[in-house]
Parts: C-alpha cells; structure tokens; sequence
C-alpha cells in the first residue's frame, strides 16, 4: 500500500499506523472506508483505497495500484473492483480484530442510481451486505468515486 504521508507501507505497518491515528484522538468518531475503481487504457488500472475519515476533522488514506489485462464489460468491471474491496475488508477485519481495533469497515462502490451501472444495485449491495459489510453507493461513496477514482486516472 502507498500513502502520500508514510510512503510504500506494508498491511501491518497500515494497521499501526491507523491505530495511532485513532488512537492519538480518541473523543471523535472514525469512518473506516474501502473504496475501488478503474480506467482502461492499454490495461485496466485498478486503485484500491483504505480511507480512515476523523469525522469533521479530515483524515487519511492509503491506496494500491494493479495493472490487469484490460476489462472491457462493465459488470465484469465492477464485479472485479468489488471482489478486491471486499478481499482487502477481510484482511483488515482479521488485522483489526488481533490489534483491538474496534472500528467497522464500510465498502464504498463506484455505481449509483444513475448511469449505466444502476442495473447492478441490487446484486452488488446484496453481495457486500451478505459478506458483513455496510456499503455506501454513488454520491456517497467517496472512497471509490473520488479517492480511488481521481489516482486512477
């Protein structure tokens, strides 16, 4: 994972580094996002963020960048960012829990009740709901449609 703050970091260094964070100012509430999205060009370039929002006090991210071969098909493409959101909100559920971390992880997916991906509401919120998340759609979902979306381009 990369940050823009602490540079090339591994998951469990993330991990501490989030349990600093919300530990160094504990009297505010925390938002835990993971947010997806892609862009063809040659390649499908595919940005997974971790987004960690002190409400009404800003916060910070970390993201990765993966180079697949090129995804044409819109449901693949989303189905594809979802997959790697919720595989990364397992590890982290499993890293939070052995770091008593008690902060939920809310899946953030770049579709919404307009466009082209309005078709995948259903089965997508259905999938990251039966997988134990909370998920947030477009406006909403900053992580993936802004974060994500604005280093992937």
């Amino acid at each position: 994972m990369y940050s823009r703050i602490y540079g090339k970091v591994t998951i469990p260094e993330m991990i501490d580094i989030i349990k600093e964070y919300i530990n160094s100012d504990s009297d505010h509430k925390y938002s835990i996002t993971i947010g997806t999205d892609s862009q063809n060009r040659n390649l499908t370039k595919v940005v997974i963020v971790v987004a960690i929002h002190r409400i009404g006090k800003g916060g910070i991210f970390f993201y990765d960048i993966e180079n697949v071969n090129k995804i044409k098909n819109l449901q693949q493409k989303i189905y594809h960012e979802t997959s790697m959101s919720l595989d990364l909100a397992y590890k982290l559920s499993e890293c939070f829990l052995e770091n008593d971390i008690d902060e939920p992880i809310e899946i953030h997916s770049d579709i919404g009740k307009y466009g082209k991906t309005s078709d995948l509401i259903t089965e997508i919120t259905g999938w990251i709901k039966s997988s134990g998340f909370e998920y947030k759609i477009k406006p909403e979902a900053y992580a993936a449609a802004c974060i994500a979306d604005r280093i992937s381009k």
